[in-house]
Parts: structure tokens; sequence; C-alpha cells
């Protein structure tokens, strides 16, 4: 038979796995506001029943319950609404990342606006235009000079720009680096308490909660897949155990060495240490070279093919920097749009240099004129600098009578050369063509007195400058326009900013949905623990009143029994 005090041994451990709970009811309702926090709940269990099995078992009717006890207190928590939430964040990390570089872009070349370049060039064909009207005007001269000077400081603006953004980009790089590897670490750490705890018997809710907090960090910088792996020992069953972390591609497979072995950047069996990341920079130009990872001892352990870095904040800011294998190959939202700008700046230079190099400016005081000289100055590239860096007005164009708007009178060509003379102009444009014009007009023996002739009036080649608006130059394998390059140039950058504030947006909505989803299950709902507060607060209560009414019976076999005869 049960011992006279069983029943206050089922109430005592009821009392006490109601207080458990009670006590965590009221850890979930204090940390309701702490970010990242996951809300717990004991798993209540029935202890054994009274008697074992066994030869001498004592013969009753059935097992007699012996009460309750706390199993254990887990997490609530869906592992697989993390791994969605986990690759919705990256996919938003690395979209965000991009579609802010190329807004960044937009910003700074500014169209259309009054102030962008696009304007301030075709500005300064309307003051060539205005000059082919009345080359003797000075106003027109100086429109021309003050409209060049515009030009030159937009391109000059524009590249500085862009520059700063690319210095910031690399900042940002090493901070977001130096974020990473602290993640890194700080994983392992809290893998390896875990894996010093769970085998006597403890959940570790706290360490869980880190390691997910950092887990999800670490899927906005980097593609990752999460691996748990089991404590040894007295493990408790709902121990969920440290985390293994590897790179996985945009497909979700994993991403391999030089071996062909999965890339594990953390080892939850604690095996092998932690990685680290290394992002290497070109020595001499503003690029990426390397992506690497990094064992305990600073060697090299992975090399991760730039075309294959992990989708992430990492591989959105090194894009946007800038990579490649050499200066030749390098490419990214920065470098190329600074190398089409500086393409841009040459070819337009370049050719405006040409036409006015076979113009003659205003005649002095005694007619004599001379072949123009460059217009802008392009010097400064000897030095490195890109061409939309180093334009600037060249100094001869600071005197306005330099501004070589007239054309060889025609009258004063010796006969024989007049053809020579209208079969160069109609040439086609090959590299020698303006070479070969300007050895022409040096040549004093193809002119009437030795010299040419070019009259204050004369707007010829006023005229030729205005007409390189419409006129094909050649910008790399391709004919066109400088204002058709411009413009493609605008018009494949707002195509890539749409579709990365497209996919951008997408991926922020999928993420705050799954997002929704996981908090529903895991944050703290403080209605439903009020709820569950009241209903351990009840059983609580009746586990003391049965203690009262078996410590009643108690009392009455103790002093009300075996006192007849007294």
């Amino acid at each position: 038979m049960t011992s006279t005090f069983h029943g206050l041994e089922t109430a005592r451990r009821a009392m006490m796995t109601q207080q458990y709970a009670l006590q965590t009811v009221g850890h979930n309702i204090a940390n309701a506001n702490t970010v990242g926090y996951t809300r717990q709940r004991v798993n209540l269990t029935p202890t054994e029943p009274y008697p074992n099995a066994g030869m001498n078992a004592p013969r009753i009717p059935g097992h007699i319950g012996t009460g309750v006890k706390a199993g254990s207190i887990q997490r609530v928590r869906d592992q697989f609404i993390d791994v969605q939430f986990r690759n919705e964040y990256n996919k938003f990390g690395y979209w965000d990342t991009r579609y802010k570089s190329l807004e960044k872009v937009e910003d700074i070349l500014n169209e259309p606006s009054n102030e962008g370049l696009n304007n301030q060039i075709d500005e300064f064909w309307k003051a060539l235009q205005e000059l082919s009207l009345d080359p003797s005007d000075s106003g027109a001269r100086r429109v021309v000079q003050q409209q060049a000077v515009a030009v030159a400081e937009t391109f000059n603006h524009v590249h500085d720009s862009l520059t700063k953004i690319q210095n910031d980009y690399k900042n940002e790089i090493e901070v977001t680096e130096k974020n990473i590897n602290t993640l890194l670490n700080e994983l392992d750490n809290i893998n390896q308490q875990i894996r010093e705890t769970e085998p006597h018997g403890y959940v570790t809710n706290d360490l869980y909660d880190q390691q997910d907090n950092i887990l999800d960090q670490l899927s906005q910088m980097m593609n990752i897949k999460v691996t748990r792996e089991k404590s040894g020992g007295n493990a408790n069953s709902v121990a969920e155990g440290a985390v293994t972390v590897t790179l996985i591609n945009d497909s979700g497979q994993p991403m391999t060495d030089a071996n062909g072995d999965p890339i594990v950047l953390v080892d939850g069996t604690g095996e092998s240490a932690h990685k680290s990341l290394a992002v290497e920079f070109d020595e001499d130009d503003p690029f990426v070279s390397g992506f690497t990872f990094l064992d305990e001892d600073g060697e090299v352990a992975v090399e991760i093919d730039l075309d294959s870095m992990p989708r992430g904040v990492m591989k959105g800011l090194i894009q946007a920097y800038g990579y490649g294998d050499d200066a030749d190959s390098v490419q990214g939202v920065l470098p190329d749009m600074i190398s089409e700008i500086n393409e841009m700046a040459l070819v337009f230079a370049t050719e405006i240099n040409n036409v006015h190099q076979i113009g003659f400016t205003k005649p002095d005081i005694n007619g004599n004129v001379e072949l123009g000289g460059l217009f802008f100055d392009l010097s400064a590239m000897d030095g490195g600098a890109g061409a939309a860096s180093a334009i600037t007005i060249h100094d001869n164009i600071k005197n306005l009578d330099n501004i070589a708007a007239s054309g060889v009178s025609l009258d004063h060509i010796v006969d024989g050369q007049k053809e020579v003379y209208q079969d160069l102009l109609n040439a086609d444009r090959d590299e020698d063509y303006y070479d070969n014009i300007r050895s022409f007009l040096e040549d004093g023996s193809n002119f009437v007195n030795g010299q040419p002739v070019a009259y204050e009036g004369d707007a010829t080649n006023a005229s030729r400058l205005a007409d390189i608006k419409d006129a094909a130059l050649a910008f790399g394998d391709s004919s066109t326009t400088i204002g058709s390059f411009y413009q493609s140039v605008i018009g494949d950058m707002a195509v890539n900013t749409s579709e990365a504030k497209s996919m951008r947006d997408n991926s922020e909505g999928l993420m705050h949905s799954v997002g929704y989803h996981r908090d529903a299950i895991s944050s703290v709902s403080l209605d439903e623990e009020m709820t569950m507060l009241i209903q351990f607060q009840h059983a609580y209560n009746a586990a003391a009143r049965n203690i009262t009414t078996i410590d009643e019976m108690l009392d009455r076999i103790i002093n009300g029994m075996g006192i007849v005869g007294r």
C-alpha cells in the first residue's frame, strides 16, 4: 500500500513545478522588449507512477500517480522558419546594398537637371552655335569660354564625387570585414560554452538566443547554411547543440575548396578552429583583388573566386567598390561609371581639341592669324589621373581672341592645292585625319604670300565645333554621338537601379512576412503570458489547498483516532 504521506509529496511536487512555470512566465514578461529574446516554456511531465513493476510489488489496483515534474525549460522556436528568414535576409542585404550604391551614383550624376553634365554640355553646344552666328562678338566668345569652364568643372565634380564615394566603400568593406570576423569569433566561443554545458543535462536557452542573433547577422553579410551538432554525455533531449556554419552559393549548394570539401567557417564539433575573412585590396589601384578565409595561424585556408563570392552585404559592397584579378579586368558599379565618365571626357575633349586646332584665331591689328591651339588641357592625365578629373580649359583659351572660330580663306590657297585641301576635309575620319589637315595648314607653300589667311567674320570652324554635337565618335568598339553615349550610360544605370530596387522591395516584403510568422511563434505575447500566469497561479493555489486538505486528514488520524477509553 502507499505511504500515509504520499499525498503530501504529490502536492509538494505540484507546488514546486507550478512555481517553476510561474518563474518562467515572469522571465518571459521581463524580456518582452528584449531584442532577440525567444519565449520559453516549461515542459511538464508526470513523475513515475507507484509501484514499479516487480515480483515484490504491492498488490494494488493499478498504478497510482506520484505527481508532476518540470522535464525541461525549452525555447519556442521553429528552425525551419529561421532558415527561411535568413535566406530572405541575405537577399535583402545584398540587393539593398546594391540599390544604395546605384542610388548614390544617381544622386551624383543628378540627371535630368539644370546642374547635370548633360545640360552643361548642351549649353556649351548652344554657345558654339551662337558664336558661329557672329564670331567677331567678344560676348559670344566669353560665353563659350565660361561654358567650357562649366563643362570641365562638372566633369571634375562628377569624377571627384564618384572617387570619394568609392573610398568610402573601401572603409565600409574594412568595417564589415572586422564585423564578420568578430561575429565568427563570438559564435565559436558560444559553441564552446554550449559543448561544455550541455553534456551535464542543462539547456542553455540564453546561449541559443545569442547564437541565433549572431547567425541572423551573419546571414545578412554572407550566404550561409547552419547545421546543428548534438552534444554527447547526459545531454537533455531538447538541447539544441552547437552550430556548424558553411558557405553556400546563390542556388543553396555548398561552396567547396580546392579539394572539393565544403567551406566550413565555424565547426560546431570543435574539431577545427573558426576561419577569418580577409579582403585583399590592390596596392596601386582602387579595387578588391582577393577574397580569402584564413586559418587560426593567419595562413590562407580558402581562396574564393571573385566572380563566385557568396551573396550578401559584403558582396554588394565589393561590387560597388570594384573587383578584379588585375587593373585591366576591374568591374563594379563605381569603377564602371568612373571609366565611362573618363571615356566620355577623353573623347569629348580630344575631338574639341582636334577641330579647334584646324581653325584660326581672331586676327590681330595687323591681320595676322595663328592656327588654333588646344582648347582643353588633359596634361594631368600624364600623372595617372582620369580624363574627367584632369580636364580643364587650356591657358590659350583664357585669351578670348585665341578661340579658333575662323576657317582658312580658300581664296588664299595656291592653285592646285584647293582640291587637295577639300580632299583632306572629305577623307575618312581615321587617326591621321586631323594631323593631315593641320600639316597642310602649317605648310606655307600651300598659300599665297606664304601664310594662311582667315577673316574675323568667318565662322567656318565655330560651325565645325558646334557640329561635333551630332558627330558619330568612337567609344570603344561602338560609334555614337556624345549625347547618345551619355544617355545610354544614364539609361543603363536607371535600369540597374530599377532592378535593384524591385528585388530589394520583393525580398524585403518576404523577409517581413517570414519575420512576422517567426515573431508570432517565438516572441513574447503579454496577453498570452498573463493567461498562463493565471493558469499556473490557480494550479499552484489548488496544490496548496490539496496540502491543507491532506493535513486535515492526517490531523484526524493522528489526533482524533485511538483516544477511546482515555
